[in-house]
């Protein structure tokens, strides 16, 4: 029973650090780290006394179950989280039970894992709360779409999914003349496939369609309403970007709560008919003097992306280059390649 008790000390103290490090540069809680770190070190402290007994206890060579492979893939921090809360809890529960082979009153572990349970309702709060800015953080490859270049609807999906199988982390419906009914059918399907696919699900302009179809978020352009009112319309997990082609523009959307900025036009594209090309050292600019995410716009392609990158380019938005390919899943494929390669680099 030694075995049993070494493996859930050493499970439970593992857990603990890992929701520690959530609540300490996610969430930023100094109360939650301190209490989670409080915690671990009252299981360590029951069993200093006992660390040799346990440590020649323990058999990792022959164990079993070293060989049993997850079956459950982690994909972001929501369940890190959950797998490792669920973790602590479990350890406690079996060290409650098998404490009396060393003589540790289980009461201890009780109430810490009641403890546990409280801090996961906290922490899911406070998570829920800010969880699609946490998740916009890592994404490098975001897809603007539009119908307008499809024969139908169908057509239109068919190309989004494929761009969403082949590595986009966000996709944009931007549909600026349709009315109201369409976007919101095109929008529940696409928030369909971004679920699938794990991407982040953003509505161009239309806040209200954005909340009806349970966007992540919402972009909006230099015309459109004042980000400090849209975030009292969408609350504070709503994810809110915006177009920017100026260093002024850029420096108003981070002061005034953008969650991220548009870039560009890079170079001259139709999507942005009447916007002059802002070229690339604006982009420069902004990789020096910004400090939210931001995304390189307009005309890129395959081609010029190394060249947007070493120009400061962090992340890259597509339009064209992608939906209207030969096989969008390819082109996407191409871009993240192109983009991991910075990263290591």
């Amino acid at each position: 029973m030694k075995r049993i008790i070494d493996v859930n000390v050493n499970r439970v103290s593992e857990a603990l650090r890992v929701i520690e490090e959530i609540s300490r540069f996610f969430l930023d809680d100094k109360i939650l780290s301190e209490q989670l770190k409080n915690m671990r070190h009252k299981i360590c402290s029951v069993y200093d006394s006992y660390y040799d007994s346990l440590l020649n206890s323990r058999d990792t060579v022959n164990d079993v179950g070293t060989t049993i492979l997850n079956p459950t893939e982690k994909i972001d921090i929501t369940d890190i989280f959950k797998a490792n809360i669920k973790r602590i809890q479990q350890s406690l529960r079996a060290l409650s039970e098998y404490s009396s082979v060393l003589n540790v009153n289980c009461s201890l572990f009780e109430q810490l894992r009641y403890e546990a349970y409280t801090i996961e309702k906290d922490m899911w709060e406070k998570l829920s709360m800010k969880i699609n800015k946490i998740r916009l953080q890592d994404r490098k490859l975001y897809l603007v779409t539009n119908s307008d270049s499809f024969t139908s609807d169908e057509d239109f999906l068919n190309a989004a999914a494929s761009a969403l199988k082949g590595g986009v982390q966000i996709l944009q419906l931007r549909e600026k003349h349709s009315e109201a009914k369409r976007i919101i059918e095109l929008g529940k399907r696409l928030r369909e496939l971004c679920s699938i696919y794990n991407a982040l699900f953003i509505i161009n302009d239309r806040i209200d369609i954005a909340q009806i179809v349970h966007a992540d978020g919402v972009h909006l352009g230099q015309d459109d309403i004042d980000i400090k009112l849209a975030r009292e319309i969408t609350g504070e997990n709503t994810i809110i970007g915006i177009s920017t082609h100026a260093p002024e523009q850029a420096i108003k959307a981070q002061n005034d709560g953008a969650d991220y900025i548009g870039v560009g036009p890079i170079f001259t594209t139709p999507t942005k008919q009447g916007v002059k090309a802002v070229g690339l050292e604006y982009l420069n600019w902004v990789s020096k003097n910004i400090n939210i995410p931001y995304f390189a716009i307009g005309g890129i392609d395959i081609n010029n992306c190394k060249e947007v990158i070493q120009n400061g380019a962090k992340r890259i938005a597509a339009v064209r280059a992608i939906m209207n390919s030969d096989s969008p899943e390819n082109s996407a494929k191409e871009f993240i390649k192109i983009l991991n390669k910075r990263l290591d680099s």
